[in-house]
């Protein structure tokens, strides 16, 4: 097996253990707070890998182009983010998760479109594996719309919150859709600016345009009110998620730099694995026999293309 496939797989399970962390972080904390905080952590931890390994004196090498591009995906991740921990607070990591890795599917098509990666049969297959298995993971009776959505919004505003907003049923779609959204263009946007960049030194580069985005949320909706209320065990959990964020984060661009975002991405994206035995495990969440048969032809659909042209 190639090396990308193990620095990939390794994202996956740092993956994992961020949205597990997170999750139990996020309790009675503002998601935007909380995705600030943790963007602070992951750029101390960027940095000091890229002073680790010595590449600080590269970045005056840094061209105009390589800059842009990761800039654009520094954003791109920022966005994903805040729409990822959003739905996190508001859904079960079992229903947020599928909807956020079903990215893979968006990320091999735009790889496909605009960077000139192959797609055989074999992966077209394991596209439609994953987006079926996608669909089955989710719950048969979510009764979302957005016309929903915005009459119970309006009417729990009329009655005082009387009747409770589609927000806090299920909102978390909107939210869980938008990050993989952003998170397809990270990668697309990332696997174009680390081309020619030592890839912890384009990590730390990405970070940097995460930080303020973040933190302009929190000024925006004053979340820095709240530092005050987060306790010392919000704090732990907040900080680990950060640590697991910045080294999966590593692996991944290390493993985008040596292959094909279309294969990288399908790895590391299988990270909902590792979240749903971690999310049973510690979180106590269950799963239905739809949900495990969705669970197992994602799995497939991922790794089969991977294995097959191997």
């Amino acid at each position: 097996m190639e090396l990308w496939f193990f620095y990939a797989s390794a994202a996956a399970v740092f993956a994992a253990l961020t949205t597990i962390f997170a999750k139990v972080g996020l309790r009675e904390v503002d998601s935007h707070l909380a995705t600030a905080i943790r963007t602070l952590v992951i750029l101390c931890f960027a940095w000091l890998m890229v002073f680790i390994v010595g590449s600080q004196g590269d970045i005056t090498r840094v061209d105009t182009r390589t800059w842009v591009f990761l800039i654009l995906s520094g954003l791109a991740t920022g966005g994903s983010w805040l729409c990822f921990f959003r739905a996190l607070q508001l859904g079960s990591v079992s229903r947020v998760v599928p909807i956020d890795k079903s990215s893979t599917i968006l990320t091999m098509l735009l790889a496909f479109i605009f960077l000139g990666e192959p797609m055989g049969w074999i992966t077209a297959a394991g596209m439609v594996l994953m987006a079926v298995g996608t669909w089955l993971m989710l719950e048969r009776k979510m009764g979302f719309s957005l016309k929903d959505y915005f009459t119970r919004r309006r009417l729990s505003q009329n009655r005082q919150k009387a009747i409770p907003p589609a927000e806090t049923r299920n909102g978390w779609l909107i939210y869980a859709v938008f990050a993989a959204v952003f998170a397809s263009l990270t990668a697309i946007l990332g696997r174009i600016g680390i081309a020619d960049i030592e890839a912890n030194l384009g990590t730390a580069i990405r970070t940097m345009a995460v930080v303020p985005m973040s933190w302009l949320m929190v000024s925006l909706t004053k979340g820095y009110k709240k530092i005050g209320e987060i306790t010392r065990r919000n704090w732990a959990f907040l900080f680990l998620s950060g640590a697991a964020a910045g080294a999966s984060w590593l692996f991944f661009y290390r493993a985008l730099q040596l292959g094909d975002a279309s294969r990288v991405v399908p790895i590391d994206k299988l990270s909902v694995v590792f979240v749903m035995v971690f999310a049973r495990l510690f979180l106590g969440e269950r799963f239905s026999p739809r949900s495990l048969a969705g669970f197992a032809l994602l799995t497939v659909g991922t790794l089969a293309p991977i294995l097959l042209q191997s």
